[in-house]
C-alpha cells in the first residue's frame, strides 16, 4: 500500500537561513542508509519537506529500520501518494486508506488538511469538513474529536496529494557531518561504543583508535572491536579504525613506572597517540567513554591527569551516566552482546592491583621522566606501524 515516506525533522527546522545545509546533509545520510536496503529509492526535498519515494518492490520493515538509524529524523510517516483527480477521487482514496490502515471503526478522528498548493479549489478548512463528512458517512463507528483524536489524518495538497496518519519515531539528533569530526578511543567494553553513538547523534563524524597488545590480547579481541565499530557505523556512517600496536609501550611503562600509576600513565600515552591521529585527520576533539567514578582511572583527579597531555578538547558523552544507563543505550543500539564477549583488551590485562585513585599530576610527570630514554622512539614505531581499517 505504501510507496513513499515523509521524513520529519526536528532541530533542523530552527536553523534559519542555514537550514538547507542541514537538509542536504540529511538527504545524503538517508541515501547512504538506504543503500543496504533492497529496492530503488528516490530521496528528494520539496517545499520544506523531505520525501523517500519507493520506485520498486521493497521491504517495508527493513526500510523503516534503516531510516531509524539516520540522525536528524524525528518521525517517519508512511504515506499514500495519489494524483489530483478532483475531490471525489481524493475522498475515495481517503476512505480506502482509513479502511486499510485503521480497520477498527470505533475510533475518534480529526482531518488535518494542508494546502501547500494555493491554486487548489478548496481551502484547508473546507477539506477538513468535507473529508470528515465523507468518513462519517462511510464508517458508522467513527466520531470526530478535534482536541484529542485517536487518529489524526493528515492530507497534504502538493503537486501530488499525500495521505498519512502514522508517525514512526526516528532517532532525533543532527545529521552526521554537520558538526565537525572527532576521534573516538574505542575499546572492547560497553562504554566507548555508546559514547561514539551519542556524539554522532549530535552531528559529529567519527573515526576511532583502538590500542591492541599482542600477544597479551588475541586477534579475537581485535575482531571484537572491529565488530563494535561496524555496529556503531550503522548510525555514524563509515569509520576509519586505527589499530595501534601498544604492547612495547605498555611493557616499557610496566618495567619503569610504579605499578599503582600504570593505568594513568598508559592512559596518558594513549591520549597522546590518539591526538596525533586526530590532528592528522582533521578532527576537532577526542571522545572517550569515561564516566565519573566508575573505575580508578575515571575519578576527577584521574581525568584531569589524562586531560593534561591533550591540546584538543576531550568530549565524554556518558560522563554523568551510571552503568545501567550506559547498558540501556548499548542494548538499544545493539552493541551490548558484542561488548560482553570474553576477549580482554590491553586496558584490563595491564591493570594494577591497587591503582591510585587520586593521582597528583606532578608525581605522575616525575614518574614519566624514567621513560625518556625510549618512549619517543616506541611511540614513533607504534604510530608508523598502525593498521587502518575502513569500517562500514
Amino acid at each position: 500500500m505504501f510507496k513513499a515516506f515523509l521524513i520529519k525533522y526536528g532541530e533542523i527546522g530552527i536553523k534559519g537561513k542555514n537550514r538547507y545545509l542541514f537538509e542536504d546533509a540529511l538527504v545524503k545520510q538517508i541515501r547512504h542508509a538506504l543503500k543496504e536496503v533492497e529496492g530503488e529509492f528516490y530521496v528528494h526535498k520539496e517545499q520544506g519537506r523531505i520525501y523517500v519515494d519507493c520506485l520498486s518492490v521493497f521491504d517495508f520493515e527493513e526500510t523503516v529500520e534503516a531510516l531509524q538509524r539516520v540522525f536528524g529524523i524525528v518521525g517517519i510517516c508512511p504515506v499514500v501518494k495519489v494524483d489530483d483527480d478532483g475531490f471525489d477521487s481524493l475522498a475515495s482514496n481517503v476512505i480506502d486508506y482509513m479502511s486499510q490502515v485503521h480497520p477498527d471503526n470505533n475510533q475518534t478522528f480529526k482531518v488535518n488538511a494542508r494546502r501547500a498548493r494555493k491554486n487548489y479549489p478548496m481551502t484547508s478548512m473546507e477539506l477538513n469538513c468535507d473529508l470528515g463528512e465523507r468518513i462519517l458517512e462511510a464508517f458508522d463507528g467513527m466520531k470526530v474529536d478535534v482536541h484529542k483524536p485517536e487518529i489524526l489524518l493528515n492530507v497534504e495538497i502538493r503537486e501530488k496529494i499525500y495521505i498519512y496518519s502514522k508517525i514512526i519515531p526516528g532517532p532525533g539528533g543532527m545529521p552526521v557531518g554537520t558538526n565537525g569530526k572527532a576521534m573516538l578511543l574505542l575499546s572492547g567494553g560497553i562504554d566507548s561504543p555508546v559514547a561514539g553513538y551519542m556524539i554522532s547523534k549530535r552531528g559529529v563524524k567519527i573515526d576511532a583508535v583502538y590500542f591492541h597488545a599482542p600477544p597479551y590480547t588475541s586477534e579475537r579481541a581485535k575482531q571484537k572491536v572491529v565488530d563494535l565499530a561496524k555496529l556503531v557505523s550503522r548510525y555514524s556512517g563509515p569509520i576509519n579504525l586505527h589499530v595501534v600496536n601498544f604492547t612495547d609501550i605498555q611493557l616499557y611503562i610496566y618495567d619503569k613506572c610504579p605499578h599503582e600509576e600504570l593505568t594513568i600513565i598508559m592512559r596518558r600515552y594513549m591520549m597522546r597517540i590518539a591526538e596525533h591521529f586526530a590532528k592528522e585527520t582533521g578532527c576537532l576533539g577526542l571522545i572517550t567513554g569515561e564516566s565519573i567514578g566508575q573505575v580508578a582511572s575515571q575519578t576527577m583527579q584521574s581525568l584531569a591527569a589524562t586531560n593534561e597531555v591533550c591540546t584538543l578538547p576531550v568530549f565524554r558523552p556518558v560522563i554523568g551516566f551510571d552503568k545501567q544507563e550506559i547498558v540501556d543505550v548499548s542494548l538499544k543500539i545493539g552493541t551490548y552482546e558484542t561488548s560482553i564477549l570474553p576477549f580482554e583488551d590491553c586496558c584490563t590485562i595491564f591493570v594494577a592491583k591497587h591503582p591510585v585513585t587520586k593521582p597528583n599530576i606532578n608525581i605522575i610527570k616525575r614518574s614519566e621522566v624514567s621513560l625518556e630514554e625510549k618512549i619517543e622512539e616506541l611511540m614513533k614505531t607504534a604510530i608508523e606501524t598502525t593498521e587502518t581499517i575502513w569500517v562500514e
